[in-house]
């Protein structure tokens, strides 16, 4: 999931909801081939090995899904064309006829059997890859080719959505691939819309159209990935016109492009990046008062964590430090997106109501504290630490910034030598970082990988608990943002913004639909018309 596992896959609802629409767009222009510039390095060929954003987006140009996920990360079909509850822990999925893999052969259940018993049973990457998304299947079936019958542990009433990360291999006679010959050489054979060509690890994937893709032949005759990790030089090269596409631009050089005549399209992240707390343990590291000595834990007391988010300006990050290419958040996701609540609003500081708050929980003078995030992971976030330092100074809190690289920090972090953070989430779906985040570390629940804070709800655990239990839907999408107002209104986290994700494009390309979940693809990219 997530964080955790650094993010899933979809596939674009308008724009790649069924490549029809792709096909009509090759129609209109004649098709030519897409040089993309991406921070996406492709880390492995095997589908099902390591479940991160770069290897996720990549691979979704080869391999599809049973189900995928719209503009507001609602389950759509994709090689299931809809699916049905036979019972609590019963479902079956119709699959999509006439598909056909790469190399000819037809696609059935037996290989929807085959890719979720090799997740299940096969594989054992180190972080549990996609083991996550098959935890509660306790059978997979085929009563027909065209049908698949999952059998749950436990009751899993959001199953589809499970089903949004799982990638659909070929059946093989010989039994489960091995990540190592998948990675050797051996043609990767899905049934996406662009096949396999060529792979140099760390540097190209090149990918050549699938006429034969059941939704109609894609837009591209040719598709070239070249990883460029550097912001700086894949604008340089999308100003140069080396590359047709560059992903993940800085905002401060939105303006630059387009002078030089690119487009920028952009698209709130399904993601937040925000403060969090050290709340369970009774002395945090690196708090004093204001003479420099130790003082417990401010934090464990809620008057505290909401004078800080009172006085915390979320507005002018999103608008000075991100130059409008983000938004101040009052919760996880954007609002908008399925589970989020229309109720909940960033307003403007309040400096006097925040200094009240601290006087009344006995810190009229403030104190002393660090607060550590990392530099160049995220859009804006060593310049958020300065931003949140001057704020909480007006109220008598005096910060330490400390910025470190992201894998110096993730350890500090995981060690508890931080008494507030910046740290981000994102993931399929709301629920998983609401889990992840503020629920109460639970390994059978599944709830807390990221909640290095120790936070403890047992009302929001329950809430949670019961909204996930609900079929998916509009009453299941309440109860979400029902439990998402309960616990933030205790302020275990303070929401700082969503940052925008940018992309820019040259004329060859007529529009490109960025998608909040933040993958790169050839199929979010419409060739202009001639």
């Amino acid at each position: 999931m997530a964080s955790m596992h650094q993010f899933r896959s979809f596939t674009l609802a308008a724009a790649l909801a069924t490549a029809a629409s792709a096909a009509l767009l090759a129609g209109i222009a004649q098709a030519e081939d897409l040089r993309v510039g991406t921070q996406m390095k492709l880390m492995t060929l095997d589908p099902h090995y390591a479940d991160l954003n770069e290897n996720n987006s990549l691979l979704s140009h080869i391999y599809e899904r049973l189900v995928n996920q719209d503009e507001q990360l609602n389950p759509k079909p994709g090689l299931a064309v809809s699916w049905r509850r036979l019972s609590e822990t019963t479902w079956e999925l119709k699959l999509r006829q006439g598909v056909a893999f790469h190399d000819g052969s037809a696609f059935t259940a037996k290989d929807v059997v085959y890719s979720i018993e090799r997740i299940r049973d096969f594989l054992k990457p180190p972080s549990g890859g996609f083991q996550s998304y098959t935890q509660a299947i306790k059978a997979v079936t085929a009563p027909d080719p065209m049908t698949v019958v999952i059998e749950t542990s436990e009751s899993a009433p959001t199953l589809p959505l499970s089903l949004t990360s799982i990638f659909i291999m070929k059946d093989r006679a010989d039994g489960f691939a091995k990540t190592e010959a998948l990675n050797a050489g051996s043609t990767p054979v899905g049934t996406g819309p662009y096949k396999f060509k060529s792979w140099q690890s760390g540097e190209v994937l090149t990918l050549t159209r699938n006429d034969a893709y059941w939704g109609g032949a894609p837009a591209w005759d040719n598709v070239v990935f070249r990883v460029i990790e550097s912001p700086a030089a894949r604008v340089a090269a999308l100003t140069t016109g080396d590359v047709d596409v560059a992903d993940y631009i800085p905002a401060r050089d939105v303006a630059g492009l387009q002078q030089r005549g690119k487009k920028v399209e952009s698209t709130a992240a399904a993601r937040s990046n925000f403060l969090q707390f050290d709340i369970g343990r009774e002395n945090a590291p690196s708090v004093t008062d204001q003479t420099g000595e130790a003082i417990a834990n401010p934090f464990r007391d809620k008057r505290v964590r909401q004078a800080l988010t009172l006085a915390t300006d979320r507005p002018f990050i999103a608008d000075r430090i991100l130059l409008g290419y983000g938004t101040a958040a009052a919760q996880l996701f954007p609002a908008g997106l399925a589970g989020t609540s229309a109720n909940l609003t960033v307003s403007p500081p309040d400096y006097e109501q925040a200094k009240a708050l601290l006087a009344e929980a006995g810190y009229p003078d403030g104190f002393r504290v660090v607060l550590a995030g990392p530099g160049g992971r995220y859009p804006g976030d060593s310049e958020s630490l300065q931003s949140v330092a001057q704020n909480w100074a007006r109220i008598g809190v005096k910060v330490q910034p400390i910025v470190a690289p992201f894998s110096v920090f993730a350890t500090k972090r995981s060690n508890g030598e931080y008494p507030v953070w910046y740290g981000g989430c994102s993931g399929e779906a709301v629920t998983f970082c609401l889990g992840a985040l503020l629920g109460t570390a639970n390994d059978d629940a599944g709830t807390g990988s990221l909640n290095y804070g120790k936070y403890s709800n047992p009302a929001f655990d329950q809430l949670l608990a019961e909204a996930m239990d609900m079929d998916d839907g509009p009453e299941r999408n309440a109860a979400i943002a029902q439990a998402t107002e309960a616990v933030l209104a205790d302020y275990p986290v303070i929401p700082l913004y969503h940052f925008h994700l940018i992309v820019g494009h040259g004329d060859k390309v007529g529009d490109y639909a960025v998608h909040p979940r933040g993958w790169t693809t050839a199929m979010q990219a419409s060739p202009a018309t001639k």
